[in-house]
């Protein structure tokens, strides 16, 4: 912590935060990657016939990266159908998805907001419970949802024999759900704290967002003894630009305004995957911004009636 004198004690405790938080991620990311490993009985290189770079692996950020819409949002719908929450609840969570769709980027106080929600929701359910109720959700909301040409991508760093890991601001139990169902090597993502196998409603650091991405992605390289500057890692959102700067080869996927700006100032790849919208326009079109608005507005007059 030597190094981090020069900043202010709130702004060291923010970075202490973000490394206890990408630390743990990267544990977490790990131990689930060698459990699979062990129960395949082979190792992941050997099924693919390109020698494969071991130096290099491939980062993916989850919500609008490989999956249209946030994460949190299909896993609270999935809750709220098992009866962990009520009504107002979903209604909470409704008008969290509709912001993160018309901004169309993640913005940290609805971000936290969520994660809040989510929190206050799994405190006291058994860790084993939310792991096989993620796979159902899975089955049901996501599996969907998840963009085709991000999973190519993924898939060709498969293919030439490279690890590929998700890094998320979700649960990382859930991340590692959907990393496992796409078959990627594993995942990085926000750790809940539990005791004896129980959630208790708190977090281990902060959740994985931004600089804390960044954290977890340099400690899981650090353990892999990967090199960094031959990895790639791909978001949609200019709050991994940290995460992005990293890596050797940064993409930017269906990105949003400032990260479109920033990636073609630095002669970053871009790829956008969104239907309905140009390549060269991020903001939503009119029509589309007016259809989600009238969406969400009847959700909630639905919901209204229902609680009446």
């Amino acid at each position: 912590m030597a190094a981090l004198g020069w900043l202010t004690p709130r702004r060291r405790s923010a970075t202490a935060r973000s490394v206890l938080a990408g630390e743990a991620s990267a544990e977490a990311a790990r131990k689930s990657s060698q459990e699979v490993e062990e129960t395949s009985g082979t190792e992941p290189e050997s099924q693919f016939p390109v020698l494969g770079d071991d130096k290099a692996a491939a980062f993916f950020d989850l919500d609008n990266t490989v999956m249209q819409g946030a994460s949190l949002f299909h896993f609270g719908r999935g809750l709220y159908k098992r009866k962990f929450f009520e009504t107002r609840d979903l209604a909470r969570f409704a008008w969290q998805q509709a912001w993160f769709r018309l901004a169309g980027s993640e913005d940290p106080e609805h971000m936290q907001e969520a994660r809040d929600s989510a929190l206050s929701i799994v405190k006291g359910h058994r860790v084993a419970e939310l792991q096989s109720i993620g796979e159902e959700i899975y089955d049901e909301y996501m599996a969907e949802r998840i963009w085709p040409g991000t999973r190519a991508l993924a898939q060709a760093h498969l293919d030439a024999g490279q690890k590929v890991w998700l890094v998320t601001a979700a649960p990382v139990e859930i991340a590692q759900v959907i990393a496992r169902r796409l078959g990627l090597t594993g995942a990085l993502g926000t750790v809940a704290e539990s005791v004896d196998g129980v959630y208790t409603g708190k977090l281990v650091g902060e959740p994985l967002h931004g600089p804390a991405k960044a954290e977890a992605v340099r400690a899981l390289a650090a353990a892999e003894g990967l090199d960094l500057s031959r990895c790639a890692a791909y978001s949609d959102s200019h709050n991994d630009i940290p995460m992005l700067s990293l890596v050797g080869h940064p993409y930017a996927i269906n990105p949003d305004t400032k990260l479109r700006k920033h990636a073609r100032r630095l002669d970053w790849r871009l790829r956008d995957y969104r239907t309905g919208r140009k390549a060269a326009k991020v903001g939503i079109p009119a029509a589309a911004g007016v259809g989600a608005v009238a969406g969400g507005t009847a959700a909630a007059i639905a919901l209204h009636k229902r609680r009446r």
